[in-house]
């Protein structure tokens, strides 16, 4: 432990940011009775300098936090496997067979080094044994398990109720082109299977329905 007239008088970054954090949130963490830090992770490519960056960080506030709080701590490394490939990385094998994949949830683009289930199966697996190698404390979570849990569907509901006001934030933050497709969700074409960035028709928040434009054709989905 580092003695605490050291801890009063340090500006490193992490304490700096830990004690405004268990200032600006005491409430909120006193309530929950510990402290969840996240740290995200796209699995479309093999782990790299920038996701040990990512983890590392995070572990550094929790190193930070755990000498100047007595909360419980925890890092969850999510990966967002249900996003669709949207390149090829170029160092991986059968690159065809990633083409004739594109823009599918990468858990269901077939993994090129014929290893794992998936692409981004593969990705996960990697990013673990990459964490685990530097002994990092983390707990892994999948975009793709907890969405088809059901574990999103409350958020997903809040988000459905709340549309016009997040619309009315984001929507000025874009460009011309990308202000005529935006959504906060991104349904799955079923068709084709890819992920879709496509304008919403109509929504129905008593019945959790949402109505997208997918070219013309009308594509319902239900939360």
């Amino acid at each position: 432990m580092i003695k605490k007239e050291n801890l009063d008088k340090t500006s490193a970054w992490p304490f700096v940011e830990a004690k405004k954090m268990l200032r600006e949130r005491k409430t909120f963490i006193e309530k929950k009775g510990k402290i969840t830090l996240q740290t995200g992770y796209g699995p479309s490519g093999l782990p790299h300098i920038g996701t040990f960056g990512e983890v590392a960080r995070t572990s550094m506030m929790v190193n930070a936090l755990n000498q100047i709080s007595d909360f419980p701590t925890e890092i969850i490394t999510f990966s967002d496997d249900m996003d669709g490939l949207r390149k090829i990385p170029d160092n991986v094998p059968n690159q065809k067979l990633l083409n004739d994949n594109l823009h599918k949830p990468l858990t269901q683009v077939p993994d090129p080094f014929e290893k794992f289930n998936s692409f981004g199966e593969h990705n996960n697996e990697m990013l673990k044994n990459f964490l685990e190698s530097f002994k990092f404390k983390y707990k892994f979570q999948s975009s793709t398990l907890l969405y088809k849990s059901g574990f999103f569907n409350p958020t997903l509901k809040i988000i459905l109720e709340n549309y016009e006001e997040i619309m009315n934030i984001i929507i000025p933050t874009l460009g011309k082109e990308r202000k005529q497709t935006y959504s906060p969700f991104l349904p799955i074409c079923p068709d084709s299977g890819h992920v879709l960035e496509i304008p919403v028709l109509e929504i129905d928040k008593e019945k959790s329905r949402i109505v997208f434009n997918n070219n013309g054709k009308k594509l319902e989905v239900s939360i």
